[in-house]
C-alpha cells in the first residue's frame, strides 16, 4: 500500500522471493553477517527460459530479493526503483548458487545497493545495482 509520499511494506509469507507458503515461489532464505545478505539457490527445471538455461527474470528476482533483504537488515525496508544488472554467463539447471548484496549509500529518501550471484566456486553469474525507495525505518533485525 501506498499513502502519498511514505510508503507501507510489510514482508509477506506469500513473496514469491523468500514466502514459505507461497507454493510457486523461490523460497530464499537469507543470513546477515553484519554486512551483507547471503542466500544460496539451486535452480531446477521449472526456472529455465531457453532449455536447459536459466531465466534472465529468475535470477533478476533473486537479485532484487537479495537487495530488499540487505536494506531490511539494515532496518530499512525499501521498494526498488531502478535496477541494472550485468549478466556474465548462462546459469544452467541444478547449478548450485550463492548470492550476497549490501547496501553501499543510505539518503533519507533512497538507498543504494549492490548484489552478485556466484557459483559455488566464485564464478560470477550476475552482478547488480540499484536504487530504492525508502518505506520506512525500523530498529535493525538481525534475525
Amino acid at each position: 500500500m501506498v499513502t502519498g509520499p511514505q510508503i507501507s511494506i510489510a514482508i509477506s509469507d506469500l513473496c514469491f522471493g523468500c514466502g514459505r507458503n507461497n507454493p510457486c515461489g523461490l523460497k530464499l532464505k537469507f543470513e546477515w553477517d553484519g554486512k551483507k545478505a547471503r542466500a544460496e539457490f539451486t535452480p531446477n527445471k521449472f526456472h529455465q527460459g531457453l532449455a536447459g538455461i536459466i531465466h534472465g527474470g529468475i535470477i533478476t528476482t533473486i537479485l532484487d530479493e537479495a537487495m530488499g533483504y540487505a536494506t531490511y537488515y539494515e532496518g530499512i525496508m525499501c521498494v526498488t526503483a531502478t535496477m541494472q544488472i550485468k549478466f556474465k554467463r548462462p546459469l544452467l539447471i541444478d547449478e548450485p548458487t550463492i548470492v550476497t548484496a549490501s547496501m553501499t549509500k543510505n539518503a533519507r529518501r533512497f538507498t543504494e545497493t549492490e548484489a552478485k550471484m556466484t557459483l559455488k566456486d566464485g564464478t560470477l553469474i550476475a552482478e547488480c545495482t540499484a536504487m530504492q525507495y525508502v518505506g520506512s525505518s525500523e530498529p535493525k533485525n538481525n534475525a
